[in-house]
């Protein structure tokens, strides 16, 4: 779960020479809890805005951040994995003396060195690991879904007590770690996630830097594990990789770990929290796939669409241009909200109902377009998938608990449940 963070303006950046700052239309950069009518708003009004508390651009509609994705290079993702609000001297010491030197997997990266690192990386992603995983996915959520369902006052919380442990537990065993480093694991992934997405002052920064500075020494002793003893996990595959002649260097795996064990997880949960709630939320086609299971993968697709993990994703322009006829100065900041792209009327017909036989659902734009498109889409889909079918398998009466609000972290790019309470009858 991302870390729940309180904007602040008092580090906000001017607006460009010559643009005088602009009406918001209702949005506000950390705010998750219902950011679609301002999304709306937007794209109708102001669809490439500059947004002076933060010093980005922000795009709103489709067609324009697709064209973004796709034209690395002029808009370059070396700002992804850039921490919102800068690191404070308390942090930036903690993390230097700590020799953390920790860099994006792939998101940040540009080519060539993405496409080398990117064509290596995407070997390891198999359909034989997935497959052998899909077993001890489905072991774990039955397990986790049959002691939800042992309390005897019917009551739960499906983020809690299912999708917070099931992506964590797979990546851990993709990498080769024991399920016991869960509580871990998560621990470090709330501080990634705060201190890079999120708007902390400086002493707010300081505990989530010695977790970082853990995070990463972890993933070094991952590496240098698999140097040692070899094994069967991603990890090993990419130091054989390397040992065959593959060029990619001990920190580049580190750091594909240190960004997967954060974005395999994380964006994973929040996937399975938002494909329960929002069913259920629809009772109707809940049942529908209590009826008819197959009807599951078109269920996530249109989850992905109307609920996305990930509303907001970072560019940065290398060079004077445009975006809808609107000016951008090279170095600028861009916001690309695909959760809002994903709402577009131009794309999908009657966006704001969640209709889970919606033709072109997975037309969406939340896992990216082009050269950075997620590597991992299908393994999330494939828990997400399982989740579904289990749940469905033990309790397909559950409903979502009456009179309890559900909100969302605050958060500059993820859009994540802070629970999802959920009720059953015996």
């Amino acid at each position: 779960m991302t870390a729940q963070t309180t904007p602040s303006t008092a580090s906000a950046d001017t607006a460009p020479a010559g643009k005088c700052p602009v009406a918001h239309h209702g949005y506000e950069p950390f705010q998750m809890n219902d950011p679609f009518p301002s999304y709306a708003a937007l794209r109708a009004e102001e669809p490439v805005m500059f947004d002076e508390r933060i010093g980005y651009y922000i795009v709103s509609r489709y067609e324009d951040i697709k064209a973004v994705f796709d034209n690395w290079e002029t808009f370059s993702s070396e700002n992804a994995q850039a921490p919102v609000r800068p690191r404070g001297a308390a942090a930036t010491k903690i993390m230097n003396d700590g020799g953390f030197t920790a860099y994006s997997g792939l998101s940040a990266r540009i080519p060539p060195e993405h496409t080398r690192i990117r064509s290596i990386v995407q070997k390891a992603f198999t359909p034989r690991r997935y497959k052998a995983l899909e077993p001890t996915i489905r072991e774990n959520t039955a397990a986790l879904l049959q002691k939800m369902l042992a309390r005897p006052d019917r009551k739960g919380d499906f983020l809690k007590d299912v999708a917070y442990d099931i992506p964590t537990i797979t990546i851990l065993s993709l990498l080769g770690v024991g399920s016991e480093m869960v509580p871990t694991y998560k621990k470090w992934s709330d501080s990634r996630a705060a201190m890079t997405w999120g708007d902390l002052s400086d002493e707010e920064q300081i505990p989530h830097a010695h977790n970082l500075v853990d995070y990463w020494n972890e993933c070094r002793h991952l590496v240098a594990d698999a140097h040692a003893n070899g094994g069967d996990s991603l990890v090993a595959d990419l130091v054989q990789a390397q040992a065959e002649g593959a060029e990619i260097s001990d920190h580049e795996i580190a750091s594909v770990c240190y960004s997967l064990l954060f974005a395999g997880h994380e964006t994973t949960t929040t996937l399975i929290s938002n494909t329960i709630r929002v069913l259920l939320g629809h009772p109707e086609q809940w049942q529908q796939l209590v009826a008819d299971p197959s009807k599951i993968p078109a269920a996530i697709e249109e989850t992905l669409r109307y609920s996305p993990s990930i509303v907001g994703w970072r560019r940065k322009a290398l060079k004077d241009t445009e975006i809808a006829g609107t000016p951008i100065p090279a170095g600028a900041n861009i916001l690309l909200l695909m959760g809002s792209a994903n709402r577009d009327t131009a794309v999908f017909e009657d966006p704001e109902t969640f209709d889970i036989s919606r033709p072109n659902a997975r037309s969406h734009l939340s896992f990216g377009f082009g050269i950075h498109y997620c590597l991992g889409n299908m393994l999330a889909k494939l828990q997400d998938k399982i989740v579904v079918e289990e749940t469905i398998k033990a309790v397909p009466g559950l409903k979502l608990a009456e009179g309890e609000e559900i909100t969302f972290g605050e958060n500059l790019s993820f859009r994540a449940p802070t629970t999802v309470p959920v009720t059953w009858e015996q």
